[in-house]
């Protein structure tokens, strides 16, 4: 096949005068052997190595030497965050710009299969998507089990066993040799498909399919599930997209890596993937064996210089590389990493401390442009009687996204949707609606219609939800007040565009509760510790913080706390004959003291921590006690 990009397009004097614009240097053979190559090959990059930065160089002048006017550049990363970030650093040059636009596709794996393939097979049998989301299904379905008698048999069987309505809930498609079938969430079922129950598991998923409600997994399924039926499409897209290039492929799951191999798996394509997998923590729950082309493979290149943290964190960091040893080499700042030793009476006050030491520890314009950190694996406690579990243990008054999520969902969705009016008022508008669908998806019977099919005629129900959706756009939505009016015109829309009523009034109104905009925040110097920005260790994927604490945390087994565990791993045992739940603790921990660059801080009960305190010091760690000197 014709080159579809110039011989010159990665020339080093090309890349030289790029790298400098964006002040990016290319001081090492690791990163022209990834950038100025034009073959399927691997990249395990270590975090802090630029490679976000050398990928949208190496798309930027791929850009630039693109020829072709039918076929296009495929990116596709894990989470729309990577994605974003990659669209943006494309933005600042107009051949990079040219990325954005047909016949190229940047995008996540999940958009990717929805678009090309899932979509358009659901199409062709006149299904318009409600929602795709694995919450909305289980709610679905769940509200289906229990008003529509056609079910009443796998209700009955739901209700003589713990969790079995967990299968009803998290039922899912699977392509199996060719055609589609349902099984449970861990991909079987616990009773024969010809019994009754099976059938009737079967034909409620396939109402919610018909009414375009379903999961993020049933969308691969259905995606093969076309593509096995109509193997040209395979072929098409691969012809179309001469050059791939996966980013986060640590998080790719066994289910997208298949439909992956499906499409570009042929060699027509050169595929470039890249990512970490030793931050690979997301999941889609299905274990099954390695495949043949998981990432990454043996021959894999590799990026281990990290400019984010320097020789300390990156020992440390090394040590828990327990999916694919890297020798990290630190080259950035050299930071502190300090223990904060606390007992059953201080809990409440480790993160204040925290606040006390990074203010010292830390140039305050470093804290004001990247701010301090607090992480944790879980954000509530469980059942279980140990304290502390989760960060609401450690800050009382934190508030986090669970009670809250679908509010919040919907009215960030407002807010980005706004901030995009002025360059596609029609996207911007569109994807307002669509997270107003999905937001309502869980009160109404029936689905709400698309944008386009909403009447214009201002009194009409369509016209209404004109307004309101403009009001939603242009409106105070940070006002809660002005929010609960909005909320109030939304419920008196929603029944006559459906025609049915509301399911529950109330809870909707209480699903939908005004969210405040998240604040820019400072270190206060108060000792309550509200002030600091806490989250999961999870949602701090590729983020840097000049500090960053992390609380230890009781896993779901309620049996171990996995800084501890992790701590103890380092010091006293080999990763090699780890438990599973430790190195999984060690895994997730990995993204947690790999992202600040000056002070890095783990909270530990003082009990626990004494059989190996001596040998942290000896490392040159600090141990502090959490009392009123710090």
């Amino acid at each position: 096949m014709h080159s579809p990009f110039t011989p010159d397009a990665f020339a080093k004097d090309k890349a030289e005068a790029l790298a400098a614009r964006r002040g990016l240097e290319l001081s090492h053979p690791e990163q022209w052997d990834f950038l100025q190559s034009t073959e399927t090959l691997d990249l395990q990059a270590a975090p802090g190595s630029g490679k976000t930065s050398l990928v949208s160089l190496k798309l930027t002048l791929l850009a630039q030497g693109w020829t072709s006017a039918t076929c296009g550049v495929c990116v596709l990363s894990h989470t729309n965050t990577a994605k974003d970030e990659i669209t943006r650093r494309l933005g600042d040059t107009p051949a990079g710009r040219r990325l954005l636009m047909f016949p190229h596709f940047i995008g996540t794996i999940q958009t990717f299969t929805n678009t090309f393939f899932a979509l358009p097979a659901l199409r062709s049998r006149g299904i318009e998507i409600q929602a795709i989301d694995d919450a909305a299904h289980a709610e679905d379905a769940l509200w289906l089990l229990d008003n529509h008698p056609r079910y009443r048999t796998l209700k009955i069987w739901t209700e003589k066993g713990y969790g079995r309505r967990d299968l009803v809930a998290g039922a899912t498609y699977v392509c199996d040799a060719g055609e589609l079938t349902v099984t449970g969430p861990d991909g079987s079922l616990p009773f024969k498909r010809t019994a009754p129950s099976a059938q009737q598991l079967a034909h409620l998923k396939q109402q919610l399919r018909d009414r375009g409600r379903l999961r993020y997994s049933d969308m691969f399924a259905i995606a093969e599930h076309h593509l096995v039926h109509h193997p040209g499409i395979a072929r098409a897209t691969a012809h179309r997209f001469p050059f791939v290039l996966l980013d986060e492929m640590q998080d790719t799951s066994d289910l997208q890596q298949n439909l992956l191999d499906q499409v570009f798996g042929h060699g027509e394509s050169v595929v470039q993937r890249v990512g970490d997998l030793n931050q690979g923590i997301f999941t889609d729950g299905t274990p099954s064996p390695p495949r043949p082309s998981a990432f990454p493979l043996p021959t894999a290149l590799q990026l281990p210089l990290s400019r984010r943290f320097g020789t300390q964190i990156a020992e440390l960091a090394s040590q828990l590389t327990v999916r694919r040893r890297q020798t990290i080499q630190g080259a950035g700042p050299e930071g502190t990493i300090a223990v904060l030793l606390y007992d059953d009476h201080s809990v409440t006050r480790v993160v204040p401390a925290f606040e006390r030491m990074a203010r010292q520890k830390v140039p305050s314009h470093l804290l004001a442009a990247q701010p301090a950190r607090v992480l944790a694996s879980r954000l509530v406690p469980g059942k279980a009687k140990q304290f502390p579990q989760a960060i609401t243990c450690y800050l009382p008054h934190h508030t986090t996204s669970i009670r809250d999520k679908n509010a919040r969902r919907l009215i960030n969705a407002l807010r980005l949707a706004r901030a995009g009016l002025q360059d596609d008022r029609t996207t911007a508008t569109g994807h307002a609606w669509d997270a107003v669908r999905r937001a309502c998806n869980g009160s109404v019977d029936q689905p709400l219609p698309a944008l386009s099919r909403l009447d214009r005629t201002p009194a009409t129900p369509g016209g209404q939800a004109r307004l309101l959706l403009h009001d939603l756009l242009t409106d105070d939505i940070d006002s809660a007040e002005k929010w609960n009016q909005l909320m109030d015109r939304l419920v008196s829309v929603l029944p006559q565009l459906t025609d049915t009523p509301l399911r529950v009034t109330n809870r909707f109104h209480e699903d939908l509760s005004h969210v405040s905009a998240p604040r820019v925040l400072t270190m206060p110097e108060n000792e309550a510790g509200d002030g600091i920005v806490a989250s999961s260790i999870q949602r701090a994927k590729g983020e840097t913080h000049a500090a960053t604490l992390i609380l230890e945390c009781l896993n779901s087994g309620g049996r171990q706390y996995d800084v501890h565990e992790t701590l103890a791993l380092l010091t006293q045992g080999k990763p090699e004959n780890a438990s599973k739940p430790v190195l999984k603790a060690a895994q997730l921990l990995f993204v947690g003291v790999t992202r600040p660059t000056h002070f890095l801080a783990m909270a530990v009960h003082r009990t626990r921590a004494q059989a190996y305190l001596s040998e942290l010091k000896a490392r040159g760690w600090e141990i502090h006690t959490v009392d009123d000197s710090i």
